[in-house]
């Protein structure tokens, strides 16, 4: 799988949404590694447009991720009950909660026009979050030769990923930055870390990325060690310079204390401890519409100048991002 990447090191740039761009996805295939670029976040539109600014930077592979949550379960009442939990919040800052929620992200599998322009531009390597495609979007895909990879944080959750016959399986151990991969986070989870999850993984017979607390050459060593064939690091990259993590996200790193939540959108995610993670979120309303009230109470607090409601999703090695270009990072962490 690495050969047909063309990498030169086993490496892995996580698709972050609204931190990773093309600049930084495009840096890190320069440097040997694979870049990522989040369309997860975006319309069909703007997701060509990330493509081809990538390809204007890079002529080496890189690959796209893609949202394959199950769309939103609508509950009026639960999603006004959450922003009445909320109101206090708003209040604070002299504002009040929406009205009413939409679903701000749009799962690619009720897609037919990302599917087709991703038909057509043929990215190297796709891969899949919270779950995988339909059965006829998948074989789509994989006529146009792309590497198909999808997150799994379960031995089960791996298990359908290779009974669908996808190229390889992203372990999401539990000290990942951002939302977990969870196909149904209804279901529970294991909250298995980063190579116990590998090695559990590397019995279904496909390769396996190890992802979650990978900060340094000693971390990828020991996920090769545990059976992985490549590393996926976002954390790692989130002071370089190709990345658009905010001054507040910058600053907030130092801390290193994170922690899962799943107040700002829904689904369980980790990210640095603020005022905004501090809030219960078991009532929350269902994912991505949670995230529009997420968005709502951020646009607030920052219009009065306070930055403690952002979505400063990161892993458990926070503390040890270092600031500086992205092939240096993966230079620094590469084997």
């Amino acid at each position: 799988m690495l050969d047909r990447l063309e990498l030169r090191h086993p490496l892995i740039q996580a698709p972050m949404a609204g931190v990773s761009t093309p600049e930084l996805a495009a840096a890190v295939s320069e440097a040997g590694a694979l870049g990522s670029v989040a369309l997860g976040a975006l319309d069909t539109a703007r997701a060509q447009d990330a493509i081809s600014r990538t390809r204007a930077l890079t002529g080496r592979p890189f690959a796209v991720n893609l949202f394959c949550h199950r769309p939103a379960h609508r509950d009026h009442a639960r999603e006004m009950a959450w922003l009445e939990r909320l109101r206090p919040e708003f209040r604070r800052f002299d504002s009040t909660p929406p009205d009413h929620l939409t679903e701000i992200y749009q799962s690619f599998r009720a897609n037919p026009a990302m599917l087709d322009m991703l038909v057509e531009a043929r990215p190297a390597a796709i891969s899949f979050h919270f779950g995988l495609p339909e059965p006829d979007q998948l074989q789509a895909l994989r006529a146009t030769g792309a590497v198909l990879l999808a997150t799994a944080t379960s031995e089960a959750e791996g298990r359908a990923i290779a009974d669908a016959g996808l190229d390889g399986i992203v372990a999401q151990g539990w000290q990942a930055g951002g939302h977990r991969g969870s196909f149904d986070p209804e279901l529970g989870d294991e909250q298995l870390e980063t190579l116990p999850l590998t090695r559990q993984l590397t019995g279904l017979g496909l390769p396996v990325i190890a992802a979650g607390g990978i900060m340094t050459r000693e971390d990828a060593r020991q996920a090769i060690q545990a059976g992985a064939i490549a590393v996926q690091c976002g954390t790692a990259f989130l002071l370089a310079p190709e990345a658009a993590t905010s001054a507040a996200h910058h600053a907030a790193l130092s801390s290193g204390k994170t922690v899962m939540t799943r107040a700002i959108s829904g689904r369980p995610a980790r990210g640095m401890e603020n005022l905004f993670t501090a809030i219960d979120g078991t009532d929350a309303a269902d994912y991505p519409v949670a995230y529009d009230a997420g968005k709502a109470l951020n646009a607030a607090a920052l219009a009065a100048g306070e930055t403690g409601y952002g979505a400063f999703w990161a892993g458990t090695g926070a503390a040890s991002a270092i600031a500086r270009p992205a092939a240096e990072t993966v230079a620094a962490i590469s084997l």
